[in-house]
């Protein structure tokens, strides 16, 4: 099944970005290459219940199952040794990634109480946006007697866009809520 966001991309952000900057080749117009969820769990390498519990959030919101993150380098001050487990990880592409993109703009955005619409200063320099979420219940498919604390997660859109301007207007195109100024 084709998602409704990937044939949304192509017959109607394409046509308008090509127009907008006037590109030659409709190759030369960014996409989004790959969704990354992270969730950093510094008590984890104490817990491992705390681990499960987590990489199954994730994979309930996701719709993919995700990878444990590992230390690489041991911190005395942290209590932590080398590859000991200090996240979990998904990476979505094609299909998922559009399917998670639409339930994040269409469903989880406006379950956020007071939103007034995300930072459009959170660019890398390449097009790339991160963002971060305070909980997980803004996703309808958590439920609040499921989960056992409330944690956050960060969320990398990774484009093919060279500039912070056209990877604004890729995502602005696509339905994110920006703030306004």
């Amino acid at each position: 099944m084709v998602q409704r966001l990937k044939q949304q991309y192509f017959e109607n952000i394409v046509p308008k970005l090509v127009e907008q900057l006037s590109y030659k080749n409709i190759f030369q117009v960014p996409r989004i290459e790959k969704i990354i969820i992270n969730r950093g769990l510094g008590d984890a390498s104490q817990n491992a219940k705390l681990l499960d519990s987590a990489m199954k959030e994730l994979t309930i919101i996701a719709g993919q199952k995700g990878v444990i993150t590992r230390s690489k380098k041991a911190i005395a001050g942290f209590k932590l040794r080398q590859k000991m487990p200090v996240g979990v990880s998904v990476t979505l592409r094609d299909e998922r990634m559009y399917g998670f993109l639409d339930r994040l703009i269409n469903l989880a955005f406006p379950r956020i109480r007071d939103f007034q619409g995300i930072n459009p200063k959170s660019f890398d320099g390449h097009g790339n946006y991160s963002l971060g979420l305070e909980e997980q219940l803004m996703f309808p498919e958590i439920e609040y007697d499921q989960i056992d604390q409330i944690r956050g997660m960060d969320i990398s859109i990774i484009t093919t866009s060279t500039t912070d301007q056209e990877g604004l207007l890729l995502l602005k195109e696509f339905g994110m809520p920006f703030k306004t100024n």
